[in-house]
């Protein structure tokens, strides 16, 4: 009878315990991570097609980046932007970020960008600068 009452209450304690580790929740991830710099270069492409500027900005930094399993890879990406001399409709491959802070005018985004590699589909979810 004992065992009726002791087994929650041992279940109750596990599972607040483990609350720390949720299952399915955000994890931190290395910048370097290859699934991350393909969800970000998607962000930026995007990012720069929405923006009304006429010149293209890059990420000068990585400050944050979180990934979480769903039906495929939700990463959340925070990540220091400046602007570059290249134009929109340029032809330039790479263009670096002006070394002059009042022309890259650095701003700050947060990208969550929504991966399912094997369907091909990449969509950004969510836009905050």
């Amino acid at each position: 009878m004992l065992w009726k009452i002791v087994l929650p209450v041992l279940a109750a304690v596990f599972a607040v315990e483990s609350g720390a580790m949720m299952p399915g929740g955000f994890v931190d991830i290395d910048p370097n991570n290859e699934g991350l710099r393909n969800a970000l270069n998607y962000a930026v492409v995007q990012h720069n097609r929405r923006s009304n500027c006429m010149f293209l900005s890059q990420v000068a930094e990585v400050v944050k980046a979180q990934s979480q399993v769903v039906a495929g890879t939700k990463y959340v990406i925070t990540v220091r932007m400046a602007k570059t001399p290249c134009r929109k409709n340029g032809a330039n491959d790479v263009c670096a970020i002006h070394e002059d802070p009042a022309k890259a005018q650095p701003y700050l985004c947060t990208f969550t960008v929504w991966s399912r590699p094997w369907l091909n589909d990449t969509r950004l979810l969510n836009e905050t600068c």
